[in-house]
């Protein structure tokens, strides 16, 4: 998960090289070498911690910092047995889809045509540029938000403000209060934010179902002379809503 530089007093993820470079001023400060240390006692302690150590970095060397073209933000890590794997919403390969990525995947289907999928692995997504990251990267089992404080917000926000000052012509998808706290993080004159309620079964209804961000998205890029993303991840026959 880390690599030290016993020399620099610097702890480093293993990180995809875009992102390495473009979060390299983040690994010596002081917050990022307390979140290891809180996890390592997390670790000491008996305490189960989600996503495995192998994954907390997953969605950044999923989608690597240049070929990012569209964020979708969630807030921190599934916190039951089996369903974190470092990509927001995502679970892997042969986990039920969870109430939230149900309803991401019925608006897809209404927005895009595209069948919902057995499978609730996004990592297809990832593949074409989709970061797919959460606020937080932890969570210690059974307990959401645990670790809300440790530092990971401030590293995520990092990244936010990375992709918006490097890059141009991202798509930021923000769903609900949380996720729109980041607004102040993205310059709105060089890419395209779209907001609607989260996706949860208590307020999908007021207005996440008919929101048509992954059309959206799609028109965007293509106006900018980018591939759509294709959001059709069913290679198997699709389950029943």
């Amino acid at each position: 998960m880390f690599e030290k530089n016993t020399n620099q007093v610097r702890i480093e993820p293993h990180l995809e090289t875009g992102w390495k470079a473009a979060l390299s001023e983040e690994f010596t400060k002081p917050y990022f070498i307390q979140i290891k240390s809180y996890l390592m006692d997390e670790k000491r302690n008996g305490q189960e911690v989600y996503p495995p150590a192998v994954s907390i970095f997953k969605a950044f060397d999923a989608a690597p910092f240049d070929t990012v073209r569209v964020v979708i933000l969630g807030q921190d890590p599934y916190h039951g047995p089996g369903q974190a794997h470092g990509l927001s919403f995502s679970v892997p390969q042969g986990v039920g889809h969870p109430p939230s990525l149900r309803n991401i995947f019925k608006e897809v289907r209404d927005d895009t045509g595209a069948p919902i999928p057995v499978s609730g692995n996004l990592e297809g997504w990832a593949r074409q540029g989709v970061l797919l990251v959460n606020a937080v990267l932890t969570v210690r089992a059974s307990q959401p938000a645990s670790h809300a404080n440790i530092g990971w917000m401030t590293f995520t926000d990092a990244a936010i403000q990375r992709l918006s000052e490097w890059r141009e012509g991202v798509v930021f998808m923000l769903w609900g209060k949380f996720a729109q706290q980041k607004l102040a993080l993205i310059d709105q004159s060089k890419h395209l934010v779209l907001q609607s309620v989260h996706p949860s079964p208590f307020s999908a209804n007021k207005g996440f179902f008919g929101c048509r961000h992954f059309s959206k998205a799609n028109e965007y890029l293509v106006e900018r002379g980018q591939q759509p993303i294709d959001w059709n991840l069913s290679g198997l026959e699709p389950v029943l809503c």
